[in-house]
């Protein structure tokens, strides 16, 4: 009963989100009706250039990307949730997204600006990867992370990144351009992002999140208790390690594309978990699919307020910050019972 549960969840999550796909290519500052964006897709010679260039080379792109990297995001805080058995982590809690933003504007500053199309995701990534290993290494006693420290350790080093975030911002104050885009990345959306964005997410984001589906199992014995994983023949600290890493990988190269859109990986896989149970095989999945309908509808409704400058990443916060000061009351309240 449970896997034609999963089944009629994810297939309804998938008829979602190609609803939303449809919407998305009609929505904006010039209006496409539905059978132009049908004509611009089966019979482009039959629109005119400039509406299938909106439609083409302008919305596909930007939602493919804002459904690869919201689902990416959604895997990457169920994998932390399940992996430090931790209902509040989250890459943007633990200070990856931190990190990664430090590394993508300190690239924007030092590289020129024609650089910068490899050379954000890179600094991205390699700073949410150093982000997530102190973060680890500070919350790590003996291979378990408490949840304090862990919360604690994810404070400390997300500060750090976002006083030096703050710090190289400042010194690009005298140039406009840089300061531009350091701005955009920092504040997260999906504005002027084309195909070539896509390609980048591609291989990074939608790559990283599949071998993250591959470690269901992993990380399903890893919620019983290391010792039981080790028993069970699996090498906890290197299966963490891994984890680590490509979640690392997937929030970093969110970043470099989009910028930073927070509390997508802390609100999704507690609805997923609601709906069908904490069981990974089937979670990350449906997490991945609920995470790309999130993030598509939140861009929708950034288009919808056409006439004010309502960024994403500005949207998932206030969608995520109560989110997450509710499950912080009800955590709390939990422990005091138990107690």
């Amino acid at each position: 009963m449970s896997e034609v549960r999963s089944t009629l969840l994810m297939l309804g999550a998938l008829g979602l989100l190609f609803a939303l796909f449809g919407v998305a290519l009609m929505i904006g500052s010039a209006p496409i009706s539905p059978n132009e964006v049908w004509a611009s897709l089966v019979a482009p010679h039959e629109l005119e250039p400039w509406k299938r260039a909106v439609v083409i080379d302008i919305r596909m792109p930007r939602v493919l990307l804002g459904a690869i990297c919201g689902g990416g995001l959604a895997v990457a805080g169920a994998t932390m949730q399940g992996m430090f058995r931790n209902p509040l982590a989250d890459p943007g809690i633990l200070g990856v997204s931190a990190g990664a933003s430090f590394g993508a504007v300190l690239v924007l500053y030092l590289a020129p600006l024609g650089w910068t199309a490899a050379g954000v995701p890179l600094g991205a990534f390699v700073g949410g990867l150093a982000a997530a290993f102190w973060v680890y290494r500070l919350a790590s006693e003996r291979g378990d992370a408490a949840i304090t420290t862990l919360l604690l350790a994810g404070i400390a080093v997300g500060g750090i990144a976002s006083a030096l975030t703050s710090l190289v911002l400042s010194l690009s104050l005298a140039e406009w351009e840089v300061g531009r885009q350091m701005l955009t990345w920092l504040m997260g959306g999906l504005d002027d992002r084309g195909w070539g964005h896509v390609a980048i997410a591609t291989p990074t984001v939608l790559g990283g999140a599949i071998l993250l589906l591959i470690y269901g199992r992993d990380l399903n014995i890893l919620s019983t208790g290391e010792e039981t994983a080790m028993a069970l023949g699996v090498d906890a600290r290197r299966v963490k390690r891994e984890l680590i890493f490509l979640v690392a990988l997937v929030t970093g190269a969110t970043v470099a594309v989009m910028g930073v859109v927070g509390f997508v990986g802390l609100i999704i896989p507690h609805i997923v978990r609601q709906l069908q149970g904490p069981e990974h095989r089937r979670l990350l999945p449906l997490s991945f699919a609920l995470g790309a309908v999130f993030l598509v509808s939140a861009d929708i409704f950034c288009r919808w307020l056409v006439h004010t400058d309502l960024r994403l990443g500005v949207v998932s916060a206030l969608a995520g910050g109560p989110f997450f000061l509710a499950l912080l009351i009800k955590h709390r309240r939990a422990q005091g019972a138990s107690s």
